[in-house]
């Protein structure tokens, strides 16, 4: 099974709406971003949640601030889009760290290696002086390298209802993340999409 992970969240109410549509995993922006989530937001959403949700925290800093929001909002993974150090995520722990990877060319994929402290690669586009939510795809045969690298890859960047079930027809990810490719406007999702991404992936995944 493909895990589905909704990034971008702003509100409660989509928060619940996602999960309840089939999302495995919550994504809330805690960097410079139209997508930034209110703190109180992000830990009203968490409790709301419960159960088997996973929730991630969107981070492009590296300071005691980030771990002090991942633990005052029980927040399962930090997403680390600025190149934080590994003593860093150690500090975190390899068990709560995702790295992001900009993929640009075969050598943006295997700078990734250098962060052997995650327990997940994401790979998004790169686009210069943006760390991330391009909304703009990649080539996916480049894909097949990060996961040759040892850790299970979530593919992102430029993904949406017409689109993801050929990505996981051509990478067979771990887990797709989508933000944009869902949304109704920056910040607020559109529940329909977001019911047809999930049931497109699901249907690629019956198809495996």
């Amino acid at each position: 099974m493909t895990l589905i992970k909704i990034c971008g969240i702003t509100n409660i109410e989509d928060a619940i709406e996602c999960v309840r549509l089939g999302a495995n995993v919550i994504g809330f922006v805690l960097a410079d971003s139209p997508r930034r989530a209110d703190i109180d937001t992000v830990r009203h959403a968490i409790r709301m949640l419960g159960g088997d949700v996973r929730t991630v925290g969107i981070f492009t800093d590296e300071t005691d601030d980030v771990i002090s929001i991942m633990n005052d909002c029980e927040l399962t993974y930090a997403q680390l889009h600025g190149g934080q150090s590994e003593d860093f995520a150690r500090r975190l722990g390899a068990h709560r760290v995702i790295r992001v990877g900009r993929v640009q060319d075969e050598a943006s994929v295997d700078t990734l290696a250098q962060y052997e402290t995650a327990s997940f690669y994401l790979l998004d586009t790169y686009k210069k002086g943006v760390p991330g939510g391009t909304g703009e795809t990649f080539d996916w045969h480049l894909a097949a390298r990060a996961k040759s690298l040892g850790k299970p890859v979530f593919l992102s960047g430029g993904l949406n209802p017409e689109n993801v079930a050929e990505a996981i027809d051509a990478v067979h990810p771990f887990g797709v993340d989508v933000s944009s490719g869902v949304e109704a406007h920056p910040g607020k999702k559109d529940l329909t999409k977001v019911k047809e991404f999930i049931a497109n992936v699901q249907k690629a995944d019956n198809r495996a």
